[in-house]
């Protein structure tokens, strides 16, 4: 079950010049599920990426910042789920780069201008001979317009394909914007299981392609948690094929914010919905930090509040038991924060409610309020920490009886 959230249809999305994409059953867990995607590239496409900062990041990723730091012109993107190839050690590695050769022998390129990516299970080796053995098949089903059979062939446990797509005008030229996502569980990225891919047939300098990624993850993906488990394999990649004509070199170029602007859209689009699909989940929350004295505390409210298992726990009751915030504020490591200052609100369906202030409960709060607003799929918590102008958002959801269930027999 989603919150609010359903794939949209194919033809809702638009293809990206320069960017084709084909999928297959290589059978890398279990058989009978596309698990297989293969990304091809034209030339003259730059590439940049976000990944994970867990200390047991997979081969994969190993291997993606290798080839991305190489300066190779990358041509192409494997994408397999059933087996995160992380905690493998050298023969994970190996196995990596078997799979790069693989696609560089099909393709005729070289295996630096490949990233391989992974997600699945931890701590077990990746049958790279299946893997290799599907890959003619994705070859052959290689389409531009195969975002929406793409985001199904990436999913573990999410229940819905992510993807999103948008165009717009800039500088005269229409721009397309393509992207899709996966991850449901063990999500907290620290730069979630996630992985993200955003297409744009816009023209991006690969210096301020890097810029724009970083950007972007930071205002999408870097702002969800699910469970605060940060995974081995989170990547975020964004690929401009400049086939559109409209290019840009700097960032005070005319129109490139709009572009930055759209490019950061899709990507929260994208992340919103893993929340959305959160596993187990049945309410989307909103956590709006306000009045702080930087972003960075401003998020570490934010995630200490959708982290908690008690105020998780608290919402999929829809039980007011809004003293969990209060505490979760608390221990968010913000330094000398003066706790009479602060101000917390609740909010569903156009309306909200001042919940505490000066150092508690706010005086015209009662309960069935509370209770009222908890009802709703979408819930926002506003906090204002009266020390600051700045802000941040961080969206989360609850835990229910279903995330216990989904995680215990993840491996079955």
């Amino acid at each position: 079950m989603t919150v609010n959230y359903a794939t949209p249809a194919p033809d809702a999305l638009f293809p990206v010049a320069g960017v084709r994409l084909g999928v297959a059953e290589a059978g890398i867990r279990k058989a009978g599920r596309r698990d297989l995607t293969l990304l091809v590239l034209d030339p003259g496409c730059t590439v940049a990426g976000v990944f994970t900062q867990n200390r047991f990041c997979a081969a994969p990723v190993q291997l993606c910042r290798r080839h991305l730091a190489s300066g190779s012109e990358i041509r192409a993107l494997v994408i397999n789920t059933g087996n995160a190839n992380a905690g493998t050690g050298e023969p994970g590695l190996r196995a990596a780069q078997q799979t790069c050769d693989a696609v560089g022998q099909l393709l005729g390129i070289t295996s630096s201008q490949v990233l391989p990516l992974s997600t699945g299970v931890i701590l077990e080796p990746l049958p790279v001979d299946r893997l290799i053995a599907g890959l003619p098949r994705c070859a052959e089903d290689l389409r531009a317009d195969h975002w929406h059979a793409a985001a199904h062939a990436i999913m573990t446990t999410d229940t819905v394909a992510k993807v999103a797509s948008r165009q717009l005008v800039i500088n005269g030229g229409t721009v397309t914007i393509s992207g899709m996502s996966k991850g449901a569980g063990m999500i907290r990225p620290n730069m979630a299981t996630m992985l993200g891919f955003v297409a744009t047939d816009a023209g991006v300098a690969e210096p301020l392609l890097r810029q724009l990624a970083a950007g972007a993850a930071d205002e999408s993906f870097n702002c969800i948690t699910v469970d605060g488990d940060t995974s081995t394999n989170d990547s975020f990649i964004v690929i401009a094929s400049g086939q559109s004509g409209v290019r840009f070199a700097a960032a005070d170029a005319p129109g490139y914010a709009e572009l930055r602007a759209a490019i950061s859209g899709v990507a929260l689009e994208l992340a919103q919905a893993i929340i959305r699909d959160g596993e187990g989940a049945t309410k989307f929350i909103t956590i709006a930090v306000e009045g702080g004295r930087d972003r960075g505390e401003c998020k570490r409210v934010g995630y200490a509040i959708g982290h908690s298992p008690l105020v998780k726990t608290a919402f999929f009751a829809s039980d007011p038991n809004l003293g969990r915030i209060l505490a979760a504020i608390g221990y968010a490591d913000v330094d000398a924060l003066d706790v009479d200052q602060v101000r917390v609100w609740l909010g569903s369906c156009g309306e909200e409610v001042l919940v505490a202030e000066n150092g508690g409960r706010a005086a015209a709060y009662h309960e069935e309020a509370g209770a009222r607003i908890m009802q709703a799929a979408e819930i926002s918590v506003r906090i204002d920490l009266g020390r600051g102008a700045a802000t941040a958002k961080v969206y989360s959801c609850d835990f229910s009886y279903d995330y216990v269930k989904i995680n215990a027999d993840y491996r079955s």
